[in-house]
């Protein structure tokens, strides 16, 4: 039943992903390449900032060996593939489909090398090869936004309506079946001492405040920045989740997912309160 679930999960995120394409069109996918110092904000605190935090935290807490193997999977796999659908109300839309590509192109590279760095001083011993990131990128994002461009160019009318449907429908299936896989292995959640759900929290909220002092300017990619940094790369995890023998890694990863979008949905419904216009737009100010 638990390869069941993963399957399910890793296309579900493939649809999503594929709902994001047919709604993308080129010049927002290099939006965050013409403007650098953007580019290079966001790079830092998705791929430097956020996996410093977590080693310092599996550093300074004492932490079973299951959380340290959680902490860094979530560590290494940076990437903003599953942002709350509300983020596309923002006026800076096309910076999220920008970073999408963009930190998935980075993962390629970064993911092995960070895994190699630091496994070591996370007490775990994982090997991951740019092969198997690459072939999960390429299965789990490139893919599936290459096809949903695709139908974009060719039903453009008719994709972008539909993709709003089906996003929601494949959000549900995702959300299903994570809590299905939480609520069969949940002898494992009630096993977490205070320290492990102190770590996996301080990680979260450390990345958030990361990622809305790196957005810059521009409140939206503030908040923008700060969702894609709690939020994690869900397909890179999954991998390098799996990588560890049995599901508890796994299913604290899974279980920091629905923790992170749960938060980021909230973190983002204030943020929007705090900064909605008089003029009623709905854009940060």
């Amino acid at each position: 039943m638990t390869e069941t679930l993963i399957v399910v999960l890793k296309l579900s995120i493939g649809v999503l992903i594929a709902c994001v394409g047919a709604g993308t069109s080129f010049s927002e996918l290099t939006y965050v390449w013409r403007r650098p110092g953007l580019l290079l904000r966001s790079l830092a605190a998705m791929y430097l900032l956020v996996p410093l935090v977590a080693f310092g935290l599996v550093l300074i807490m004492p932490i079973e060996r299951g959380v340290k193997a959680a902490m860094l999977a979530l560590a290494v796999s940076a990437g903003a593939p599953l942002l709350p659908k509300r983020l596309k109300t923002l006026h800076s839309a096309q910076y999220i489909f920008s970073l999408l590509i963009t930190s998935s192109l980075v993962a390629i590279a970064a993911v092995p090398v960070w895994t190699a760095l630091l496994s070591a001083y996370f007490d775990v011993e994982v090997t991951l090869t740019v092969r198997t990131v690459v072939t999960d990128i390429a299965k789990t994002i490139l893919l599936p936004i290459l096809v949903g461009m695709g139908l974009r160019l060719i039903f453009p009318v008719l994709s972008e309506r539909l993709s709003n449907r089906v996003m929601t429908v494949a959000w549900v299936v995702l959300a299903v079946s994570g809590i299905i896989l939480l609520f069969v292995h949940r002898e494992h959640l009630a096993g977490l001492t205070w320290q492990g759900v102190f770590s996996l929290v301080g990680l979260m909220v450390g990345a958030l405040f990361i990622g809305q002092i790196l957005g810059g300017p521009d409140a939206d990619e503030r908040t923008a920045l700060a969702i894609a940094c709690a939020m994690r790369h869900v397909g890179i995890a999954l991998v390098v989740a799996s990588e560890f023998v049995g599901v508890k890694t796994l299913v604290l990863v899974v279980a920091y997912f629905v923790t992170a979008f749960i938060v980021s949905s909230i973190y983002l419904r204030w943020r929007r309160r705090r900064f909605l216009s008089v003029d009623g737009e709905g854009l940060f100010r």
